[in-house]
């Protein structure tokens, strides 16, 4: 075996996420999120990987090999998500169990007292009745036209004798809160019902003054539709026009899950399949009561900190709050933050004194996501407003954030920016800003290269590397990386940075080869990788050369892997680890040893094709010490995690890397006490050169 399918790699991950809700050392409502953020991943998981395998399947229709090799994997899909599925059933319902010993009641609207019922009615009344607009099932109407994928719906029944009446109830969780908390006159003892069970209770309410029934009943569903939609690339529609109308597409887009109560009736079950054209089991999961569990993210804070992880507030980086600007601070040497330990607000602090600096002339940055409430679009917009010339190239092919990068492209657009949106086929992931300075008649250039986006709340809760330099080594290509994006028919020529699809591959497999040479001549090798997902074969092959020249190789993949480990003559020099914790990791970073001269690179691109060929991605060479050592000295602790580590194997079951004979080590916190000392030496460094 050479390579493991990426869609059950990758339904590996999710069952390590899964693990972290059944981890009894979780605190508990962190492990009801971990709930919400599994369900969250699912539903990403079945419009965009099981959609593709779907369409693989038609694709092939004509070759009898591939298409049944399509459907195999299709099955094994389905055979891997309902067990995962089960065992998600089950934590819930053991979460809810430990909710109750906390005196915290989930309860359904059979369980509601009179004084709720009472209290409850008024609120639908007053907070949710508005938002109810049910969808009335007659020879008009075509369920699939109307059902959206983020959304769970409630399908009604209504019996009178023999006939029956049905009736899709949408629950409103975008526009009311989906746990709604019930008054109580003891503090200690919370009740909290959602939103879905308040509609069922007053389903009579809604439907008593337009239907005659003698009963009614209601079955909570929820439908996922392929993501991916077609551009049509004709030159009479701009990008603008086209992606504007890709996503009405998508909205209609080919059902590829359907979720359903177990206990809907079968007779139910067949009109929603009918209607929706799903015309065999594929697709079809049969779960519990509720859906769209990632609602549960959001799980209210109770006031028991008990119930929560402990914060770990993050930490000013002090190389740069010693300084009276950014600047002055970069020029001394390159800084790196590490989030979400070091703070966000030092780069937007960054665009904010260059918004007014009078020695700023311009300022380029590349954006894929940004927060809903900007601040680094606000820092561009007043920098326009000041004269700074402002070129943002804004990614609009980034799936999901779609709408909302129209948006901010129009904000910036309006404001006076110069906007651009890319390379045609080509999406620009790379994580760059370049701010240009006149300094002393000089124009001095200063570089952000990160492994995460600019968005200020993921870097609360992403791990990510961000890098401030002046180094004219890097600042340079980073000024002809902005340059290619504008203009791709142009040669460039790129000697530090490792850029997609430029010279990505060729790079990589170069540091590979000085590896295998060095291992080959019995000098010291190495090769330490940390990726979201090792896919593209050609660079897991180099790997497995490099394996078999006696290269020691370590990994830490958080999501898919394909590269298989622990194959003699393959890959027996491989070991592979994920790390699932409170923060999801995300930085992409290589460590070459480069005999005893460790070359260190952050990136943002994984190791999929799609990133090296594909797409314009950005890695960057440490050449800083101190960072170089703080990056060394993090991966090390994460390679020594025994508590939240899990072996990567051909079994694909999640074993955790623990070990009896050393002392615990949970390396995100660990990495925070590691930046915190870190911090504290440098304070004292500092304060005995200040005195």
């Amino acid at each position: 075996m050479n390579f493991l399918e990426k869609e059950l790699s990758w339904l590996s991950f999710n069952h390590r996420v899964l693990q972290e809700a059944q981890d009894n050392s979780v605190p508990l409502l962190d492990r009801l999120r971990f709930l919400g953020i599994y369900s969250s991943n699912m539903d990403e998981f079945y419009r965009v990987r099981v959609a593709n395998v779907r369409r693989n399947v038609l694709l092939h229709k004509n070759n009898k090999a591939q298409k049944k090799q399509a459907i195999n994997l299709f099955d094994r899909i389905q055979e891997k998500v309902i067990s995962l599925q089960t065992s998600f059933d089950e934590t819930y319902l053991l979460l809810l169990q430990q909710l109750e010993t906390k005196n915290i009641h989930l309860i359904n609207e059979i369980q509601l007292s009179p004084e709720h019922i009472v209290w409850l009615e008024q609120y639908f009344k007053d907070k949710i009745r508005r938002y109810i607009f049910p969808l009335i099932l007659n020879e008009k109407v075509n369920l699939a036209d109307h059902i959206n994928d983020d959304s769970t719906y409630l399908m009604v029944s209504m019996r009178k004798g023999e006939y029956y009446q049905y009736a899709l109830v949408e629950v409103p969780s975008s526009s009311v809160p989906r746990f709604i908390i019930l008054p109580t006159t003891d503090k200690k003892d919370v009740s909290i019902i959602l939103l879905d069970n308040v509609i069922r209770h007053c389903l009579t309410q809604i439907f008593s003054g337009f239907f005659e029934f003698d009963s009614i009943h209601a079955y909570s569903m929820k439908l996922t539709r392929d993501a991916e939609f077609d551009l049509s690339h004709e030159f009479s529609q701009s990008l603008l026009e086209q992606i504007s109308s890709s996503l009405k597409q998508r909205i209609k887009a080919v059902p590829v899950r359907l979720v359903y109560d177990k206990k809907m009736p079968q007779k139910m079950l067949a009109i929603l399949t009918e209607q929706l054209s799903i015309v065999s089991n594929q697709g079809l999961i049969s779960g519990g009561r509720y859906h769209s569990f990632k609602d549960f993210i959001e799980f209210p804070n109770l006031g028991d900190k008990t119930l929560e992880h402990e914060k770990l507030p993050a930490f000013e980086q002090h190389d740069f709050t010693r300084y009276d600007n950014v600047f002055s601070a970069i020029k001394m040497r390159d800084i790196l933050l590490y989030y979400p330990y070091h703070k966000f607000s030092h780069f937007t602090e960054m665009l904010r004194q260059a918004a007014y600096d009078p020695k700023v002339t311009k300022i380029q940055i590349s954006l894929y996501r940004v927060a809903k409430k900007s601040r680094v679009i606000a820092a561009l917009t007043e920098a326009v407003k000041n004269g700074k010339e402002v070129l943002v190239n804004i990614e609009l092919q980034a799936r999901f954030d779609e709408q909302a990068n129209l948006h901010w492209a129009e904000v910036l657009s309006n404001a006076g920016a110069n906007v651009t949106f890319g390379i045609s086929n080509l999406k620009v992931h790379a994580k760059i800003c370049l701010i240009s300075r006149t300094e002393d008649n000089n124009l001095v250039h200063y570089a952000h290269v990160g492994t995460g986006n600019f968005h200020e709340k993921n870097a609360k809760i992403y791990t990510d590397f961000s890098l401030f330099t002046c180094q004219t080594e890097i600042t340079n290509e980073v000024s002809q990386v902005f340059d290619f994006i504008k203009s791709p028919y142009l040669k460039f020529n790129f000697k530090h940075l490792i850029v997609s699809p430029i010279n990505a591959r060729s790079k990589i497999e170069i540091l590979i080869d000085n590896e295998i040479k060095s291992a080959q001549q019995k000098k010291i090798s190495g090769i330490t990788l940390k990726v979201n997902n090792l896919v593209d074969h050609g660079l897991i092959n180099k790997l497995y050369q490099a394996s078999n020249a006696g290269v020691a190789i370590k990994l830490i993949i958080r999501g898919v892997c394909s590269l298989v480990t622990g194959i003699k003559n393959q890959s027996e020099n491989i070991t592979a680890i994920s790390i699932v914790d409170r923060f999801l990791e995300h930085p992409r970073v290589a460590i070459f040893e480069n005999n005893a001269v460790p070359a260190v690179y952050i990136s943002s691109a994984d190791w999929m094709s799609r990133n090296i060929d594909e797409r314009v991605e950005v890695g960057c060479p440490i050449y800083c010490p101190i960072v170089k050592k703080s990056i060394i000295d993090i991966i090390a602790i994460q390679l020594s995690d025994n508590t939240k580590a899990r072996s990567l194997d051909t079994t694909q079951t999640n074993q955790y890397q623990l070990s009896t004979k050393k002392p615990k080590i949970r390396s995100q916190v660990a990495i925070y006490h590691y930046l915190k000392k870190q911090q504290q030496t440098k304070d004292i460094t500092f304060n005995q050169t200040k005195n």
